[in-house]
């Protein structure tokens, strides 16, 4: 923890603003929208038709205004869509607290996520400008904020929310607002070095549209988006096939997202010197892609298991799942860092917001399709008795992402594109 603050206080005061915000933008976030689902379908007694469509206007409206929120921030400067951020989604959250009619919930969902696509590409480029020719390092320290909000925000939401949630949604907008307030007195107006004076909507969209390198790694880094999320997916379900879904299910699946936030919170800075003393960047990308296709292989030592739930048996049944959390979380603090600067390469230093944009998008996409198959897969082995085929399919996907990483690396399609070192030249 020692280094995290050194380093920390080492980046001038922008720096520090953003990995604060970061922080508390996770914290309000990651204390309301696990319970929302619980909050709509039992104090509000809305369907489960209706619960889904909630929750799934707000991924929607965050996912398909992302590149929106991109092009947006690069045009009128990263400061104004992070403040316009902030205070949408203190309208949401606050909204969610007061609303109970369905029209209402979804026009609070969007606000929350269209609140999301605004601030998002604009704090990364944000952070990209401010940090200059340590951008590694500080997108390693931006990691370990954004885990610390999700380890601490589900802890605080449900004290919170045992009160009632209505309490949570006014403590999420309360810190959205602070955060609103802070950066109209503290974030510097400054615009993005990706400005291009004079050019159109057409030609900005234009020029990341047509960046060929931008878009295949894009494609090769969207499996590691999809294997990370089956801290969400895969490994809960597992967990609660093995241990039941009681108390000690609950206690278990928490045990998971425990182990993922610890290792970021106290191991990336160390992690990501250790890499870039032994690896080129490139390599720390195949080398993080490699690790996240490893860390499916040990639940598939015990997919055929069937323990008692809450025997001795379901509990070490368990330790294979924490292993893939625990490496999960490792592999994604060897990839985040030198990801987030290969962007802004590819990019050439024009347009980086939007390539952001893009790029989370472009993920999203492919989230919500290797969710839907890994769903498929995860019932499809089961009932063929072949349980540990989803956890070597997700493997194999970790293997084919290295492996293209690899290639483009080997084609030198990982640095600033030509059309870009022409206009810089």
């Amino acid at each position: 923890m020692n280094s995290v603050w050194k380093q920390t206080r080492s980046f001038d005061a922008t720096v520090r603003l953003l990995l604060v915000n970061q922080l508390t933008i996770n914290l309000g976030f990651y204390m309301l929208m696990p319970y929302l689902a619980v909050h709509l379908s039992t104090t509000l007694a809305l369907g489960a038709w209706a619960v889904g469509l909630v929750l799934g206007m707000r991924n929607l409206s965050q996912q398909g205004m992302f590149l929106v929120g991109g092009l947006l921030a690069d045009r009128l400067g990263h400061r104004p869509l992070i403040i316009a951020g902030c205070a949408l989604r203190t309208v949401g959250f606050a909204a969610l607290a007061v609303v109970d009619t369905l029209p209402g919930l979804l026009a609070a969902s969007a606000a929350t996520g269209l609140a999301g696509a605004l601030f998002n590409p604009a704090v990364r480029a944000c952070l990209a400008a401010e940090a200059g020719e340590r951008r590694v390092e500080a997108f390693a320290l931006f990691n370990v904020f954004y885990q610390t909000g999700i380890l601490l925000g589900p802890v605080v939401g449900l004290a919170l929310t045992a009160v009632a949630f209505p309490l949570t949604c006014g403590v999420a907008a309360a810190l959205f607002a602070l955060l609103t307030v802070l950066q109209l007195r503290r974030l510097p107006a400054r615009k993005g070095a990706s400005d291009a004076p004079g050019a159109t909507w057409r030609q900005q969209a234009g020029a990341v549209l047509r960046n060929r390198p931008f878009w295949l790694f894009a494609a090769a880094m969207t499996g590691s988006y999809v294997l990370s999320f089956q801290i969400y997916l895969a490994l809960p379900l597992e967990t609660t096939r093995l241990v039941g879904d009681g108390a000690y299910g609950t206690a278990a699946t928490s045990a998971l997202f425990v182990v993922s936030g610890l290792v970021a919170l106290t191991g990336q800075m160390r992690i990501t010197a250790w890499c870039r003393r032994t690896w080129t960047p490139h390599r720390c990308l195949v080398a993080g892609l490699a690790l996240m296709a490893a860390a499916f292989l040990p639940p598939a030592l015990t997919a055929n298991a069937a323990p008692a739930p809450g025997s001795w048996g379901a509990a070490l049944a368990m330790a294979p799942l924490l292993a893939c959390a625990g490496l999960l979380s490792v592999a994604t603090a060897v990839l985040y860092p030198f990801e987030m600067d290969t962007i802004v390469a590819l990019s050439g230093g024009r347009w980086v917001a939007t390539h952001y944009g893009l790029y989370n998008t472009v993920c999203g996409v492919g989230i919500t399709a290797g969710n839907l198959a890994t769903g498929a897969v995860l019932d499809a082995g089961r009932d063929a008795g072949a349980a540990a085929l989803p956890w070597l399919a997700l493997a194999l996907l970790g293997a084919g992402c290295a492996t293209a990483v690899a290639a483009l690396s080997r084609r030198g399609n990982l640095g600033v594109p030509a059309e870009a070192a022409a206009v810089r030249a």
